[in-house]
C-alpha cells in the first residue's frame, strides 16, 4: 500500500472523508494503473460527499483499467442517475447485470432507473424477477407497483403496495405510495383512511402526518388541514415539515404570515432544498410591502441555491428559473436549464403554469412546435387519468331551443380576464342563450365584477375548494352544449377540468393565447388577425370572431385618468419609451432591439414602469443590457407601481411591445392612455394580441414582420413628435369608433360565432 492510499485509509478511520478523498484523488492521479477497490472506495467516497459528477468521472476512469469491474459499474450507474443522465445510466448497469446475472443490487438500480424514464413495462420485468427471487422484500413489490403504475394499471399497482406494508409494516414509502394512488384517483376518503392506518402502525411519523395535511388539502378540506396542522404545533413547535406545510395552507390567505413559517421551516433544516426553494417562492409572489424588496430576497436566495441545481428537481427548476426571469437574469436562467428539457420536465411533472413563460423563449418554428408538444405531454397525461374516472351523464334535458352555454374561469372578477368578458354579461341574449360560469377563486369575498356577472347568468357555480374532477361532475350535470374556458392556467384555474369532457363541445379564449394540449378542447376562440396562418401552431380548430378578439368594456376602460393632452415629448425635448409588460417576456433580443431605437432617436428614455423597479437587482440587470449597445443606464428610469400605473403612461411617448410574446392588456391600456404601441408580428398566437388590436384601430404600419422592421417603425415614429401628439390626442376616439369600442355588436358577433359551432356540430 502507498503512502498515498495508507494516508487515505488513516483519514477515513478518523472519520475525515474530505481528506481521505483528496489522498485518494492524488493516488490515482499519480499512477492511473490502480485495482479496482482503489476507484470503488474513492467513487464510493465522492458519493457520500454529494460529490456527483467527480466521482462519476473517477468511475469511468477506474472501468477504464478494469473494464469488467461489476462493483465499479454499478456505482458509475448510481452516480449517472444522481447527475440525471438516466439514458447513460443504462447501457452501464446492463453491462453488470450481463456480468453477474445472478446479483441484485445493478438490477435494482437498472430498474429504478428505468422507472425515472417512464419505462414502465421493462422496469416490471426486472421488478417481477427480483420479487420472484425474494418474495418477502417489501422494497421490491413496492417497486414492481410503481412499475404498474407507470402502465396505468391502478389496482395491481395497489395490491403490490398493500403487500409491501404487509411484509414491512414501516415501509414508509410504501404506504405513501397506497395513499398517493387513491388521492389521484380522488379516492379521498379511501387514501385518509389508508394514512390513518400508516399512522397508527407508524405513530408520529413526520412523513406520514405531513401526507395526511397534503392530501386534505388537496381533496378539498383545507379547514380540516388546517386543524390537523394546528392541532401538532404545540407539540411540534420545532418540525420543520410542519412549518412548511402551514405556510402553504396560509399562502393564498396571508402571505406574510406563510413566510414567517417557511423562514422558521428553512431555519430549522437549512439543507432541505424544498424549504428553501418555497421561501424563494413565497418572496417572489409577496405583493405586500415593497414588492421590488420581496422579489429581491428571492433572488439573492436564489442565487444562493444555484450551484445545488444538480439537486434541483422540477418544482425547483422552476421556481429559481422563474425568479431569475423576474429580475432579467437571462445568463443564470440558462444555467437552471435548456428550452427543451425545462418545458418537457414541468409538462411530464403536471406543472402547466410554468408553460406560459416558455412563450417569450421561442426562437423559431422548431421551438414554436416544441411548444405545442410539450403542451401535448400534459395534455396526454391528464387525458389518461380523467379517463379513469369519466364523468356521468344524465338523461337528455327537455329541449327548449336554447344553447347552454359555460364559462369556465376563476378570473370573472376584478381581473384583466373579468374586464374583457364583462360585455359578454352585458348583453346575453336571453332568447338564445342560457349561461352559467364556474369558477375555483380562493382569494375571498365576491368583488363588484364578480357580483354583477352572477346577477346575469343562470347559475354562477363558485366552488374554491373543489376537486377537478368534482368539477367537471359540477358542469356534466348542467349539461352545456358548450364551455369555454377563460383562464388557462393561471393561478386558481382549472384547465384539467377540460380533460373530463364536462360539455359536449369545449373551447378556450382570453385567458391563455395558446392551445391548452388537450385533445378534448375543440376550438380556439380567435379573430382574422390572432389566427395562425399555419396550421400546425393550433391544436383546435379556429373558432373566428368577425373582426376583434376581445372589446373595451366601457366600465374598465374609462375617462378617468385622463389623457394629458402635451405629449411628454414636446414638454421634455425627446422621446420617451416604455413599457409596463411583465418581465417574463423580456429576451436579451428584445432589450437589444429597444436600446437600437433609442439610439436612433438620440436623446431618448425608456421608462419600466413595473412593481420590480425597487428591486436593485432588476434595475442593475436592465441598465446593464442598455449599456451593452451603447446606451447610457442614465437614460433608463424605473417606475415602481403595481395596480395604479395608468397614470403612468402620461410619461410615455410610445409603448414598445415584447416579443416573441406580445402584450394583451398592456396594449390596450398603452394605447388607451394615448401611448402608440410599436409592435413585432410573428406566426403562433401569442405572438399576434398586439396585432389584433393595432390591425382594429387602423395603425398596422406600427405592427411589423421582422426586428429590423420593428425597430426602424419604432425610430420612425420616435422622430416624428407631430404624429405622437396627433395619437396621442386621437388614440381614444379611435378605439371607441373601432371593433374594440363597439361592446354590443362585439358581444352579437360572439353569440353568433358560438351559435354556428353548437348548431354546426
Amino acid at each position: 500500500m502507498t503512502d498515498r492510499l495508507a494516508a487515505a485509509q488513516t483519514a477515513l478511520n478518523a472519520g475525515r472523508r474530505d481528506e481521505a478523498i483528496e489522498h485518494l484523488i492524488a493516488a490515482v492521479t499519480e499512477n492511473p494503473v490502480r485495482p479496482g477497490p482503489v476507484y470503488r472506495n474513492l467513487a464510493a467516497q465522492l458519493y457520500a460527499a454529494g460529490r456527483f459528477a467527480e466521482g462519476e468521472a473517477f468511475a469511468g476512469l477506474g472501468l477504464k483499467q478494469q473494464p469488467r469491474d461489476y462493483d465499479l459499474l454499478n456505482t458509475r450507474g448510481v452516480l449517472l442517475r444522481k447527475l440525471k443522465r438516466q439514458a447513460d445510466a443504462v447501457p452501464v448497469l446492463e453491462q453488470a447485470v450481463k456480468l453477474q446475472p445472478k446479483s441484485l443490487p445493478a438490477q435494482q438500480n437498472l430498474g429504478n432507473v428505468l422507472l425515472d424514464l417512464g419505462n414502465g413495462a421493462r422496469a416490471e420485468a426486472i421488478f417481477s424477477k427480483l420479487v420472484r427471487l425474494t418474495p418477502r422484500n417489501a422494497e421490491f413489490q413496492r417497486q414492481l407497483g410503481r412499475s404498474l403504475l407507470k402502465q396505468g394499471r391502478v389496482e395491481p399497482a395497489l395490491m403490490r403496495f398493500r403487500q409491501a406494508v404487509s411484509l414491512q409494516r414501516d415501509h414508509i414509502d410504501a404506504w405513501l405510495d397506497i395513499a398517493g394512488t387513491l388521492a389521484e384517483e380522488f379516492r379521498g376518503a379511501e387514501a385518509e383512511e389508508a394514512l390513518d392506518k400508516a399512522i397508527a402502525a407508524n405513530p408520529g411519523n413526520a412523513r406520514l402526518l405531513e401526507a395526511k395535511s397534503m392530501t386534505l388539502r388537496r381533496l378539498g378540506s383545507p379547514e380540516r388541514a388546517d386543524a390537523f396542522l394546528q392541532s401538532l404545533l404545540a407539540s411540534n413547535p420545532d418540525a420543520a415539515w410542519l412549518h412548511h406545510q402551514l405556510s402553504a395552507s396560509l399562502a393564498d390567505r396571508d402571505r406574510d404570515l406563510a413566510n414567517q413559517h417557511l423562514e422558521t421551516a428553512v431555519r430549522l433544516d437549512p439543507q432541505r432544498l424544498e424549504y428553501a426553494t418555497a421561501l424563494i417562492e413565497g418572496y417572489e409572489r409577496n405583493r405586500k410591502g415593497d414588492e421590488g424588496a420581496n422579489i429581491e430576497k428571492a433572488y439573492q436566495l436564489a442565487k444562493r441555491l444555484l450551484p445545488r441545481k444538480i439537486e434541483f428537481n422540477d418544482a425547483a427548476n422552476k421556481i429559481v428559473w422563474e425568479t431569475f426571469g423576474r429580475v432579467c437574469d437571462f445568463d443564470r436562467q440558462d444555467q437552471v436549464g435548456d428550452f427543451r428539457s425545462l418545458g418537457r420536465g414541468w409538462a411530464a411533472n403536471n406543472r402547466h403554469t410554468a408553460l406560459m413563460k416558455q412563450m417569450p423563449k421561442v426562437r423559431d418554428d422548431e421551438d414554436r412546435l416544441e411548444l405545442i408538444e410539450q403542451h401535448r405531454i400534459w395534455g396526454r397525461q391528464v387525458e389518461e387519468a380523467a379517463a379513469r374516472r369519466p364523468v356521468k351523464r344524465g338523461p337528455p334535458r327537455p329541449a327548449d331551443g336554447k344553447i347552454r352555454l359555460g364559462f369556465m374561469s376563476s378570473d370573472l372578477r376584478l381581473h384583466p380576464v373579468g374586464y374583457f368578458a364583462l360585455p359578454l354579461f352585458e348583453h346575453i341574449d336571453h332568447e338564445r342563450f342560457e349561461v352559467f360560469c364556474y369558477s375555483y377563486y380562493t382569494g375571498g369575498e365576491a368583488d363588484a365584477v364578480q357580483r354583477f356577472i352572477t346577477s346575469k347568468v343562470s347559475g354562477y357555480r363558485w366552488s374554491p375548494t373543489i376537486t377537478a374532477g368534482d368539477a367537471a361532475q359540477q358542469i356534466a350535470d348542467d349539461q352545456l352544449d358548450i364551455l369555454i374556458e377563460l383562464g388557462g392556467s393561471t393561478h386558481m384555474n382549472k384547465p384539467e377540468v377540460l380533460a373530463y369532457r364536462p360539455a359536449r363541445l369545449q373551447a378556450s379564449w382570453l385567458g391563455y393565447p395558446h392551445s391548452i394540449g388537450l385533445d378534448t378542447v375543440d376550438y380556439f376562440v380567435c379573430d382574422p388577425y390572432i389566427a395562425p396562418t399555419d396550421p400546425r401552431m393550433l391544436i383546435e380548430a379556429p373558432l373566428m370572431l368577425p373582426n376583434a378578439w376581445y372589446p373595451l368594456s366601457p366600465s374598465s376602460f374609462r375617462d378617468e385618468p385622463a389623457v394629458q393632452v402635451e405629449a411628454p415629448i414636446a414638454r421634455n425635448g425627446y422621446a420617451t419609451f416604455g413599457t409596463a409588460n411583465q418581465p417574463y417576456k423580456y429576451t436579451r433580443e428584445n432589450l437589444k432591439a429597444w436600446a437600437r431605437i433609442m439610439a436612433g432617436c438620440p436623446g431618448s428614455h425608456f421608462l419600466f414602469i413595473r412593481p420590480e423597479g425597487s428591486s436593485s437587482s432588476f434595475r442593475e440587470n436592465l441598465r446593464q443590457a442598455f449599456e451593452a449597445e451603447g446606451v447610457s443606464g442614465e437614460r433608463i428610469e424605473f417606475e415602481a407601481v403595481r395596480g395604479a400605473h395608468l397614470p403612468h403612461y402620461n410619461r410615455i411617448d410610445i409603448s414598445l411591445d415584447t416579443f416573441p410574446q406580445t402584450g394583451g392588456t398592456t396594449t390596450c391600456e398603452s394605447m388607451w392612455m394615448g401611448a402608440p404601441c410599436v409592435s413585432l408580428k410573428g406566426p403562433a398566437p401569442y405572438e399576434r394580441l398586439s396585432y389584433s388590436v393595432l390591425s382594429s384601430v387602423g395603425l398596422t404600419d406600427l405592427c411589423a414582420d421582422t426586428v429590423d422592421g420593428y425597430v426602424e417603425a419604432a425610430v420612425g415614429l420616435g422622430n416624428d413628435p407631430a404624429r405622437i401628439a396627433a395619437l396621442r390626442a386621437t388614440l381614444r376616439t379611435r378605439m371607441r369608433a373601432s371593433p374594440l369600442g363597439q361592446v354590443t355588436d362585439w358581444a352579437a358577433g360572439f353569440y353568433d360565432a358560438v351559435e354556428r359551432a353548437v348548431r354546426g356540430a
